[in-house]
Formats: C-alpha cells, sequence, structure tokens
C-alpha cells in the first residue's frame, strides 16, 4: 500500500463506543453527535473518505432501527451488548482491572476471571463485526485489546492499526496481569501499534520482548513475532487548535475575573490528582500568606462513573478536603477554592482557559491530558502559566510548561507561586513556544501521521545477527558443551504441502553438516515424523533422531523404544481407518508407526475448524491422545510421553543424570508438540519457536522462518 491509498480507501474505526449517543423521547430513536476527541479526530477522515465506524451504542436498538442511512457519508454499525456484558467487560475488565493496572495503581485493580471471559467474549464480537466491512481497520483503545487477534483470525490479510489512548505500564506492572500474554497477543495481530509518547511504546516493546520471547529494535520501532512484524510508534494527539484559539478570542468581550485565576478541569477521576492537588494549593497558602485574599482556584470536576463506590469515596474525600481548607482560609470576602462538580459548557469553559493566570494540570498518571492544550489554544491574550505534572504524558513535548511531581506537596505549592509571581516576558516566551508547537501538532496531523505510518508500515527486522545470537547463546557455549535438538518440519524445511515433499535445502543441510563436525556440538532430531521417515530426510549417521515425538529413539550410543508402543498398534490402525472414512478431498491420515496424523491443510479452509473437531472427537473416543498441530490434529498412545520427556531421556542416555553440570541444551522447533520440551527445558538452557504461534511460547526466542534457523546453525558452525 502506498501513501497514496491514505487518502482514498475508507477506513474502517472499530472503538467502544460511537461517534453518536443514542436517546429515545415521544418522536422515538434520537442520535446526538457525541463528543470528545476522537470524534473530532476521525470524523472528517471518515467524511472525506468514507467508511463505517464500529462501536457499542450504548442503549438497545429495537428491531429496524439503524443508526445511519445510504446517503451518510459513512456507516454506522452497532454492537449489541447485554447489561451483564457492559458491568463484565466495560465497567468490570476495561474499567476495574485496565484503567487503575494501565495507569500503574496496580493496588486499585481487581482481578477476576469473569471479568476476563467477558472481555474476551465482546473483543471477539467486535471482530466478528468488523470483518464484515471493509477498509483499513484502525481499532481504539484500552478496551478492545483483543480485537486485532480475533479480527485476524477472521482475515487474515486485513490491514489492522491499532491506538492506545492511555499510558502502557512498565514491565514490572504490566505481568501483574494474569492475562497479560493474551493482552499482547491481541495487539501484536496488528500491523501498526500506536501509542501517545516514546515511554509507552518502550514499555510495550519492553513487555513483548520479556513475554512474548519476541524480537524487538527499540530504535527503528518494530517487534517481530515469529514470521510477522509489527510497526511500534509514539504520535502524540492533538486539538482541534483553531476551534478552541477561535472560542477564546470570542469571549474577549467578556469582563476579566479580578481575583488571580488558578484553575483545574479534570474528570472526577482517581488518577487527576485532584486531592493532591488541593493540598499543594492548601501548602502554598500555608507558605505564602501574600497570596491569601488575592488567588482563588477553580476546581471543576465533571462527574464520571458515579455508580462506582471507588468514585464515589473520591468524591466524598474531595468534598471533605475543600470543606476543611476553606474553613481554615476563607474570609467574609474571599474564598480560597471555588468547586464545581458538573460540566460546563465549551463557551464558558474558553473564557475560564482565558482568563486564568495558572492552569494546573498535575494527574498522577495520564496517557496525554488534553486539557493542557485547550488551554495552551486559548491564551490569545495576557499570557498564563502551564503548570504540568511530569507523570502526564503531554509533558514529554510540552517542556515550556512547569513541571512538577503531584506526589511532592512543598514543589507543587512553589511552582504555583514562580507561575503567579512569573514576569510578562517569560510567561510570554513560554506560552509563545507552546502555542507554536500545538498548532503545528493538532489534531488532523495527528490522525493523518497515524494513517501515513499505517498505510506504509511493512518494515522487516533484518535477520538475526551473530550479536543477536552472542547475547542470547554466546556466554553459554563459551562454558558448555552444547545439546542442539530441531525440530524437522517447520524447523528445518518449510512446511510442504505434503509431508513428503519437505525437503532439506542445500544451505540447511551445509549447515547441519559443519555443526555436526564440530567436537563440542551434539545434534538430535526430535520430530512427529517416523523415525525411519526423518532419517532417510536428515541422512547423518552422527545425528541422534527421535521419530514418533520420542517415542522412538535410535542414535549413536542410543536405542529405545518406548515398552506400551506395541498395545496399541492394533487399535491405532483401526483408527487410522475411522479417520480415512471421514476425510475429504483435501484431507489425509499418516500413519507414522506409534502414532498417526490427521492432516487437513490443503482441505477447504471454511471445513477447518469441523475437520479438527471431528477427529479430534473421534481421536479421543479410540483412547489416544489427540494434540493440535499446524492445520492438523495428531492422535499419540496415552502413555504420557512427549518431546519433553524425549529430550530429557537423550540428555540423560548421552551425558548421564549429572549432564546439566557441563552440558546446555539449545531447542528450536515450531508447533504446539514443541512446547512441551521449551517448558522442560526452561532455565536450562536456550529454546527457541520457529514462526509465529497461535498462543503464547514458553520459548525463550522466536526465530521468523526457517531461514532464521539457518542463521542460527551457521552461526554454530562459526563460533
Amino acid at each position: 500500500m502506498t501513501s497514496d491509498t491514505t487518502t482514498e480507501s475508507p477506513i474502517l474505526v472499530i472503538s467502544n463506543r460511537l461517534p453518536v449517543t443514542v436517546g429515545r423521547s415521544a418522536r422515538g430513536l434520537e442520535l446526538r453527535r457525541s463528543t470528545g476527541g476522537l470524534v473530532s479526530a476521525l470524523e472528517p477522515v471518515l467524511h472525506r473518505r468514507g467508511g463505517t465506524w464500529v462501536g457499542w451504542p450504548g442503549a438497545k436498538l429495537r428491531d429496524g432501527e439503524v443508526l445511519s442511512q445510504p446517503s451518510d457519508p459513512y456507516r454506522i454499525v452497532p454492537v449489541e451488548l447485554s447489561d451483564g456484558e457492559v458491568a463484565r467487560y466495560y465497567h468490570g475488565f476495561s474499567n476495574a482491572t485496565l484503567w487503575p493496572l494501565f495507569h500503574s495503581m496496580p493496588d486499585r485493580a481487581r482481578f477476576e476471571r469473569s471479568d476476563w471471559d467477558a472481555y474476551e467474549r465482546v473483543n471477539e464480537r467486535f471482530a466478528a463485526v468488523a470483518a464484515a466491512e471493509d477498509g483499513l481497520a484502525w481499532v481504539h483503545d484500552y478496551q478492545l485489546m483483543r480485537v486485532p487477534h480475533h479480527l485476524r483470525r477472521l482475515r487474515a490479510e486485513a490491514r489492522i492499526a491499532f491506538f492506545c489512548h492511555i499510558p502502557f505500564p512498565p514491565y514490572d506492572v504490566f505481568r501483574l496481569l494474569p492475562w497479560d500474554r493474551e493482552i499482547l497477543r491481541g495487539l501484536v495481530a496488528a500491523d501498526l501499534i500506536g501509542f501517545h509518547v516514546r515511554d509507552y511504546a518502550q514499555n510495550f516493546l519492553d513487555c513483548a520482548e520479556r513475554l512474548l520471547a519476541a524480537r524487538v529494535d527499540r530504535e527503528a520501532g518494530l517487534v517481530e513475532v515469529g514470521d510477522r512484524t509489527i510497526a511500534v510508534g509514539e504520535f502524540p494527539i492533538g486539538i482541534d487548535f483553531p476551534l478552541y484559539e477561535q472560542r477564546a478570542m470570542a469571549m474577549q468581550g467578556r469582563d476579566r475575573r479580578r481575583e488571580q485565576l488558578v484553575l483545574g478541569v479534570d474528570r472526577l477521576d482517581y488518577t487527576k490528582g485532584i486531592p493532591q492537588r488541593l493540598r499543594a494549593f492548601e501548602r502554598l497558602l500555608d507558605l505564602h500568606a501574600e497570596h491569601r485574599g488575592q488567588v482563588v482556584l477553580l476546581q471543576i470536576a465533571v462527574p464520571s462513573r458515579d455508580q462506582v463506590r471507588a468514585y464515589q469515596d473520591l468524591k466524598r474525600e474531595i468534598d471533605e478536603l475543600v470543606g476543611r481548607i476553606n474553613g481554615r482560609f476563607a474570609t467574609p470576602g474571599w474564598t480560597p477554592i471555588q468547586y464545581l462538580y458538573r460540566s460546563i459548557p465549551p463557551d464558558d469553559l474558553s473564557a475560564l482557559y482565558r482568563d486564568a493566570r495558572v492552569a494546573l494540570v498535575t494527574p498522577l498518571r495520564d496517557g496525554m491530558n488534553l486539557v493542557a492544550k485547550e488551554f495552551v489554544a486559548s491564551q490569545v491574550d495576557d499570557p498564563g502559566v502551564l503548570i504540568l505534572s511530569r507523570l502526564a504524558g503531554a509533558a514529554e513535548t510540552m517542556r515550556e510548561a512547569v513541571l512538577v511531581n503531584p506526589m511532592d506537596l512543598d514543589g507543587t505549592a512553589e511552582a504555583i507561586h514562580r507561575a503567579l509571581v512569573m514576569d510578562e516576558a517569560e510567561r510570554r516566551s513560554r506560552m509563545v513556544a507552546l502555542r507554536r508547537r500545538e498548532r503545528r501538532n493538532s489534531v488532523e496531523a495527528w490522525t493523518n501521521g497515524f494513517l501515513r505510518r499505517a498505510a506504509s508500515s511493512g518494515e522487516r527486522l533484518l535477520p538475526a545477527s551473530d550479536t543477536e545470537f552472542d547475547a542470547w547463546i554466546g556466554s553459554m557455549l563459551r562454558k558448555y558443551r552444547l545439546a542442539l535438538f530441531l525440530d524437522y518440519d517447520g524447523t528445518l524445511s518449510p512446511i510442504a504441502e505434503h509431508p513428503s515433499l519437505a525437503l532439506l535445502s542445500a544451505e540447511v543441510r551445509d549447515a547441519l553438516e559443519r555443526c555436526a563436525a564440530r567436537d563440542d556440538i551434539d545434534i538430535a532430531i526430535v520430530s512427529g515424523r517416523a523415525l525411519e521417515d526423518v532419517r532417510k530426510l536428515v541422512g547423518l549417521d552422527e545425528v541422534v533422531y527421535a521419530g514418533n515425538h520420542g517415542l522412538e529413539i535410535q542414535g549413536p550410543g542410543i536405542r529405545f523404544e518406548h515398552d506400551d508402543l506395541a498395545h496399541y498398534a492394533d487399535r491405532l490402525d483401526r483408527l487410522a481407518d475411522e479417520l480415512e472414512q471421514h476425510c475429504i478431498p483435501g484431507a489425509w491420515v499418516e500413519p507414522k508407526g506409534a502414532s498417526l496424523t490427521f492432516h487437513y491443510r490443503e482441505a477447504d479452509e471454511t471445513q477447518h475448524e469441523r475437520l479438527a473437531a471431528n477427529a479430534t472427537a473421534m481421536i479421543r473416543a479410540a483412547g489416544f491422545q489427540p494434540r493440535s498441530a499446524l492445520a492438523a490434529v495428531e492422535a499419540r498412545p496415552p502413555i504420557g510421553w512427549d518431546k519433553g520427556h524425549a529430550v530429557l531421556h537423550v540428555l540423560r542416555a548421552r551425558y548421564g543424570p549429572s549432564w546439566s553440570e557441563s552440558v546446555r541444551p539449545i531447542y528450536a522447533g515450531d508447533d504446539e508438540t514443541d512446547e512441551d520440551a521449551f517448558r522442560v527445558l526452561a532455565g536450562l538452557g536456550r529454546t527457541f519457536r520457529v514462526g509465529s504461534p497461535d498462543r503464547s511460547t514458553a520459548a525463550d526466542r522466536q526465530l521468523a522462518d526457517v531461514d532464521a534457523v539457518l542463521g542460527l546453525l551457521d552461526y554454530l558452525a562459526r563460533r
């Protein structure tokens, strides 16, 4: 996709709420345009390019009710939610789990399995609705972090972008989430993941590397998960600068307030730091008595989630603080804190922004904070001073603000004092720089910049270098003998239409031979294929071969066959006959001696789920263990043996019971059957998952494909 298509192709916006608010009156269904930055950012693009907005309408629709007409510039498609789903998905997992955790307040987070289950179901439903629509899918915010995964599953070739409007927490906080890997796997199904600032993007990359075993390039903003490369970038959102500027200029006819005004404007939320702000203002009046009777803090708190106990407690705390501070300092002609618990009409708010000597924007944590930007855009007259929390995303770019730590009450009090006495020349120089930047970095610039990157993202990480391999395994290999375990299909040879076509390339064979020629590397091939099959394909005498996931093992100094295999031979033959009777074109049964595999990769894709389910049921009914593989289901004898057991058997047989004192294993494999080995070897060696797994992996690192495995083999052969 080229950048030219950015102005031509339709957009599919997927967000929790729609750009309209649904209501009812005596006249029937009524739609009001929703307020908020996301609507003002995306509606102009949808008007220009066309497309669809998918979201929850916030109310139940009746049969036949629609939210858009064919003549409208874009379609509005609702996702219906039950009251129980709203309680669990939205109020529960989204706002009682992710919201506090992502704002680095884990003590406020609730971790309920039922909330997670509802979140997963609702995200899957959003994806199912969106899958029927065309265009670049732009998914928004923390309520829908699993949508890219489900949408990718339904539309493998879809172009998907995701933007996170709240902070992304550091690894030590994020890993407290019991479903941390599931959230990450939801996000990395996108082609582009956007955050407001670099710190959040770096936090995400750190989590992807440490929890998904992904390769990352922090400077380029790329993360490689299996054979997919995802772009990760920072895109600081702006506001409609001319709109706020014009509103403020229109208010210039109004009388200005006589007292010096310190202004706080927030949604009532524990992340906004309102109690700390009130205490800092109290500290100002304690330390600088000259401001008494001269300065007023006007705190506007817009009601939010007022049915939630934590928010009710917060309102009570604020009410009590305002009463106590006013009780200490108020005089007959002066009240130090004026507190409004309501929203303010836009024109009135613009007048307050214009009049304020100081804007006090001091959240404890904030993804960006647009109030700071609205204040700056409204400074069209005698300039005021912006005091901004270092913990807000806006602080990364709004460096001319007076930056504070909101937990430092003395420091914040002194910052307010400094702002109140700052001379006009300094105030003006700071505000001119802020206004110039915010005018340039408007919401339109944010939207266009993100869409340009979404249209052009397709960068690839360079193949893993010697430097990376050395960082992963170098120190280990300089001290120990190496036991190298390798899967075959999908690891040494690409997955082929039929197993008989999966042959080693000349380059891989050469690298294997060079590794096997070293006197400090021992190689074992651990495959789901029959032992003789994989031996013929590789053909190196000095290699150990473990067939049927290790039920049969042969090689230098090792000869093993599980004792119970003979008991299952007849039953396995009958199962093979039964599965053959249920094959359709493109599906077949592969007998492997001690096991068998039912393949369906060449069958009609719409039949894959049914074929897998039927085969799994038949295998289980026959008394065998079904295991999922790549477009296949394997049947194993129920004798508690897998690749993990096989690897440990080889290690003990070759090096003795104390093998870990002198040997370090390295294992590379590409599917779920290799996860057993990854788990067994955790902490004992290094493990590599090849390709893009459907679920999280227990491997230490991921390699993109067979070519990346070749790079690993070449590194080992030359080290």
